[in-house]
């Protein structure tokens, strides 16, 4: 049975993300770490591919099956084998056939070897179009989001905006990465960020990039994570804190940006391992950072108006990294904004008493959607008079009529994120 470790890998992580909800981001890394660099490259792209196209696979597979009922590994092992033939034009025919077939044997369903070697033999002969009763379905299964998804960004951004946004995230983004403190930005393949000042750019992650990752020359954070870093603003000698920091992006960022030795900085963390990462992150950064391990969602272990300025980078559901974390918008449920606002409400009011008179306190999020963003801050301005609402530090070009910011994948060719800011104007 020969089936290429690339293809095996591919699988036995998208079966993990099927049936454990497990993350690409994390899975990645752990099985590519002992392929070589071409079945590396093969296996980063039949995950994120089949995933990005994973409503649509499905579709083709209910046509060509008749809506047969398949196991997950079956359905897996067609994912792969029908994104390699219809979006994969260097793959023979014959390879995405056989290693599929390969694959249900190997997951010991070998029932269903000649049924996958049929329906996947169909496919290199027929051409199957979906019929579609919508433009909205259209739009939701050609991008591979959740019908209620589109129907929500439909609601908050219109039908031709929901269409691009969605489309945009499927388009495999390139590399954005920041030198760390002290690094030459002499690198071949690289260039500056139009949008973001201390960002840059690659089309793609090459062995170069991986090496100075590696030696903690360089630091992959997106253009958009790196917009949120540079809304803040410090005077010598004031005292900062980054409320939920995990894994570190932030925090490193911005005490590169000021410098370790002239300000305090300070960064927390839920958990125990999450803690440890942010410590080593900020390690490696040479970042004089003092990490603390609390609940946000608590009292925080500071006293009250100690710092200048306080950023909350809030948990939230990451709607507006869906183009590097495709399999998220299949985890989602319409029900986790209103849960997810509540949590970000009750740390945003928590965060706040630590802020002095005259202080800055920054609110962003990973999101796309209101109820974690607009409806949050202005939730908390109205039941806070001690704040009141600022512009963030940004170009005109992110800021919308209410004063807050946004960045779009469609837009901007960055994750989608929410920032705001308030200064405290009084005091309890």
């Amino acid at each position: 049975m020969n089936i290429s470790p690339a293809r095996t890998a591919a699988f036995d992580i998208l079966y993990r993300i099927e049936t454990e909800r497990a993350f690409s981001s994390i899975l990645l890394p752990q099985y590519e770490a002992n392929l070589s660099p071409g079945d590396r490259g093969l296996c980063h792209q039949l995950v994120l591919g089949v995933l990005r196209r994973q409503m649509l696979l499905d579709r083709i597979i209910e046509i060509l099956s008749n809506n047969r009922k398949l196991d997950a590994a079956v359905r897996i092992s067609l994912r792969l084998g029908l994104f390699q033939l219809k979006f994969l034009d260097r793959i023979p025919a014959h390879s995405a056939v056989n290693e599929s077939v390969n694959l249900v044997h190997r997951a010991k369903k070998s029932s269903a070897r000649s049924f996958v070697n049929a329906l996947l033999r169909r496919a290199t002969r027929e051409s199957i179009e979906p019929e579609y009763a919508s433009e909205i379905e259209r739009v939701s299964i050609e991008t591979s989001h959740p019908r209620w998804l589109i129907e929500k960004w439909i609601g908050q951004f219109g039908l031709e905006e929901a269409a691009a946004l969605a489309a945009a995230n499927n388009e495999p983004p390139g590399a954005a990465f920041r030198f760390t403190s002290g690094t030459s930005s002499e690198t071949s393949g690289v260039r500056p960020s139009q949008l973001v000042r201390g960002a840059f750019l690659a089309d793609s992650v090459t062995p170069e990039l991986t090496d100075l990752f590696t030696a903690g020359m360089i630091y992959f954070q997106d253009e958009a994570s790196q917009l949120v870093g540079r809304c803040v603003r410090l005077s010598p000698g004031d005292r900062f804190l980054d409320v939920c920091a995990a894994p570190g992006s932030k925090i490193t960022q911005i005490a590169s940006i000021f410098g370790s030795k002239k300000h305090f900085f300070a960064a927390g963390e839920l958990h125990a391992h999450r803690a440890r990462l942010l410590t080593e992150n900020c390690r490696v950064q040479n970042a004089d950072v003092s990490v603390f391990q609390y609940d946000a969602e608590d009292a925080l272990p500071f006293g009250k108006e100690s710092f200048d300025s306080v950023m909350v980078d809030a948990p939230c559901s990451g709607t507006g990294t869906i183009r590097h974390n495709p399999e998220i918008r299949y985890f989602l449920d319409p029900s986790d904004f209103d849960k997810l606002s509540g949590k970000q409400l009750r740390i945003l009011r928590n965060a706040s008493n630590l802020v002095r008179k005259g202080g800055r306190l920054l609110y962003s999020t990973c999101s796309l959607e209101r109820e974690e963003d607009e409806d949050v801050a202005e939730a908390f301005l109205a039941s806070d008079p001690r704040f009141s609402k600022v512009s963030p530090d940004l170009p005109d070009h992110f800021l919308g009529p209410k004063g807050y910011a946004r960045t779009f994948p469609h837009r901007d060719r960055m994750d989608g994120f929410f920032i705001a800011e308030f200064v405290r104007i009084g005091t309890d």
